[in-house]
């Protein structure tokens, strides 16, 4: 018996030696690409200053916020990496080599990634940013330890100032004792507050996803080679030569008439243009393979996944009208490899994951293009530390509210692991159930909007409307002058 009792305990200890190696490995990846996605994206000029103590404090800066950005990977492939492990264990499900693979890994790591995300979003970042900015305390010696004990009392004094609010406003509005307020902040308030953090970022991405699928058709347009009935990069290429030689002209004829100029302004000019020409080449040398077969595709597979999407919130909402099971909740033991959580099996777990993933990047792209977040968006080279922690905020923002969004959804039926599913809206039938329908309502509007701009748009420059002197618009031109402008064009 005895021996029995130890045997389980190595077990149990080989486990989790197991488990924490392969957190840390996995953790030691996502930072390394974190690592080089910042490198790419900072302002050198920040790192190489004259005060070798400015480069420091910014250097461990940029380790925080590297640190923040791979606990936002982590949080955006947890919920892909869940749903696949559970396939893998359905398709392998007494293989050796698959026993590390289990629902105490998965649970451990949705933990880790709660516990991260929550200490980067309450101390880490806020610690980074005030680090940044301090100077260190007036008459004490200088040097970074100067800075680290000035931001520790900032935060300090912060974090006593809103608890002490906290506790007040609890004592005033329960008319209870200090002790026990103090005892409710830390077993209620807390949590509450977590759940209002990740209401936050659901509604963030509710108002960011609808808008960032339909902007996916328009960027992926700009990126792929489109058709030749659909755009003349011929004659764009040649305006784009145009220009470019007459602002070489200008730079190299140095008379009278153009000192006037700036210079720097006709630099920069010259260089954009050059660049768009040297691209527009690039494109007017496509294969017909990428130009006639590859545009199409992308665009039906954007549209494929959109719809997919608002077809899955509608059934959701039906569901969630006669099931109450439909909506989303806890589940504190994982029974990985038990069944799947998709009835079309292992192809509708990898179209969730694709989903999950694909909304993931729409709701950047959207937070991006928004007119109060575009000043946020980083440059190659040329982005300031303050920058950096403002995106690593709102990237965290957006990707640890991620699962809760595609569970809310009914994107996925993988019920919330560990305390995320501890939210206090989760189990409200009238805030989910409104969310769903207005997240169908606005994607579906979106989208509309879309391809209706974008079929008329392609229709005006198809038939070369686009060239007539006076500006058209959309409501100004008749159907029967796109006709007889196309049938003349045929003759």
């Amino acid at each position: 018996m005895e021996a029995d009792d130890v045997s389980i305990r190595e077990q149990i200890f080989h486990d989790r030696v197991r488990e924490t190696i392969i957190c840390v490995l996995l953790f030691v990846c996502l930072y390394i690409v974190s690592f080089f996605i910042v490198a790419h994206y900072k302002k050198k000029a920040e790192f190489v200053a004259d005060d070798n103590e400015d480069a420091t404090v910014n250097r461990i800066a940029l380790w925080l916020c590297t640190f923040t950005l791979s606990v936002s990977v982590g949080a955006v492939l947890l919920l892909p990496l869940s749903i696949l492990s559970n396939e893998v264990l359905l398709s392998f499900p007494h293989s050796y080599y698959m026993q590390w693979l289990n629902g105490s890994l998965i649970h451990g790591l949705w933990n880790l990634v709660f516990l991260f995300s929550n200490l980067s979003l309450v101390f880490l970042l806020p610690f980074t940013y005030f680090f940044t900015e301090s100077e260190g305390f007036v008459g004490s010696k200088k040097g970074v330890m100067g800075r680290v004990y000035e931001t520790a009392v900032v935060l300090l004094l912060l974090t006593v100032l809103v608890l002490g609010m906290v506790g007040v406003a609890s004592a005033i509005l329960h008319r209870s004792s200090t002790v026990e307020s103090l005892y409710d902040l830390w077993e209620y308030y807390l949590p509450y507050l977590y759940s209002c953090i990740s209401l936050f970022g659901v509604l963030l991405l509710l108002l960011c996803t609808p808008f960032g699928l339909s902007r996916m058709f328009s960027i992926t347009g700009s990126l792929l080679v489109k058709p030749r009935l659909l755009e003349d990069v011929e004659e764009t290429m040649n305006c784009a030569a145009f220009e470019e030689a007459c602002l070489a002209r200008k730079l190299t004829n140095a008379t009278s008439c153009w000192i006037s100029l700036n210079v720097e302004v006709m630099k920069r000019q010259f260089l954009t243009i050059q660049t768009r020409r040297i691209s527009l080449e690039m494109r007017r040398r496509a294969s017909p393979w990428q130009r006639y077969l590859g545009y199409p595709l992308a665009m039906l597979l954007l549209l494929a996944l959109t719809v997919v999407c608002v077809l899955i919130v509608f059934f959701h909402v039906l569901e969630l009208l006669f099931n109450d099971a439909a909506l989303p909740r806890g589940m504190e033991d994982p029974l990985l490899g038990a069944a799947s959580f998709s009835m079309f099996g292992s192809l509708g777990a990898a179209v969730q994951v694709v989903l999950v993933l694909y909304l993931m990047v729409s709701s950047v792209v959207g937070f991006y293009s928004s007119p109060l977040f575009t000043g946020l968006l980083p440059r190659a080279q040329d982005t300031t530390l303050t920058q950096i922690i403002g995106n690593c905020v709102s990237l965290l923002v957006l990707s640890s509210a991620l699962p809760v969004f595609s569970r809310t959804l009914g994107i996925t039926r993988f019920d919330l692991l560990g305390d995320f599913g501890r939210y206090n809206w989760l189990g409200n039938f009238h805030i989910v159930f409104l969310y769903n329908m207005l997240f169908a309502t606005l994607t579906s509007a979106c989208l509309i909007n879309t391809v209706t701009w974008a079929v008329q748009r392609e229709l005006i420059r198809a038939f070369g409307l686009h060239k007539l002197p006076l500006t058209v618009c959309r409501s100004t031109v008749p159907f029967k002058l796109l006709v007889a402008n196309g049938l003349s064009k045929v003759q």
